[in-house]
């Protein structure tokens, strides 16, 4: 069996090739299995938004966050998901944790 990165690959083919819809089944597949593999709910993310499905691409763009809450890109890719999902308060606020982090980061 397949493990959940060769998955995600071939997922990422799929949306790679324009196949949305099958991408999202075949990562949705992932995270049944492998709650916790942050890559797919990233890919997730922006799959859902693209196919118009806002909610489920922030819900999956938030547990990237929950994941990975010390990875700075975590919230950058949130405050984008949510932006182009018309969420901009919550854009905003990702985005300052994410500015947060990245000067903590240089320090």
């Amino acid at each position: 069996m397949p493990t959940p990165d060769q998955q995600y690959d071939a997922a990422i083919k799929l949306k790679d090739q324009g196949d949305l819809e099958a991408a999202a089944t075949a990562l949705l597949a992932i995270v049944a299995e492998a709650p916790s593999h942050s890559l797919s709910h990233s890919a997730l993310a922006v799959v859902m938004q693209k196919l118009g499905r806002a909610d489920e691409a922030i819900a999956h763009a938030k547990k990237v966050v929950e994941l990975e809450p010390n990875d700075p890109f975590s919230f950058a890719q949130l405050s984008v998901i949510c932006q182009r999902c018309g969420r901009i308060a919550e854009a905003e606020d990702a985005l300052a944790k994410n500015e947060t982090m990245s000067a903590r980061r240089r320090h």
